[in-house]
C-alpha cells in the first residue's frame, strides 16, 4: 500500500515522515502511517495505541 505523504524532510537532517492522508499525523515509520490511514478510513476515529507513535514534523528553514 502506497499512501502516505512521504515528501516532508528537514534540512538539518534527511529524514523522511510519512503522512496519514485522513488524519494528517506524521510518522518516522511508513509502516504506522498506514496503519493510521486504514484504521481512519474505516472507522472514522483515531486508535489511541497507533497516535501514540506519532511525531511532530520539524521543519527547518
Amino acid at each position: 500500500m502506497d499512501c502516505c505523504n512521504h515528501n516532508l524532510t528537514t534540512k538539518k537532517e534527511d529524514n523522511k515522515l510519512y503522512q496519514c492522508p485522513e488524519c494528517g499525523l506524521w510518522y518516522n515509520d511508513k509502516e504506522w502511517a498506514e496503519k493510521c490511514e486504514a484504521w481512519c478510513k474505516e472507522r472514522k476515529s483515531c486508535n489511541l495505541e497507533i497516535t501514540s507513535h506519532s511525531v511532530v514534523p520539524n521543519k527547518m528553514d
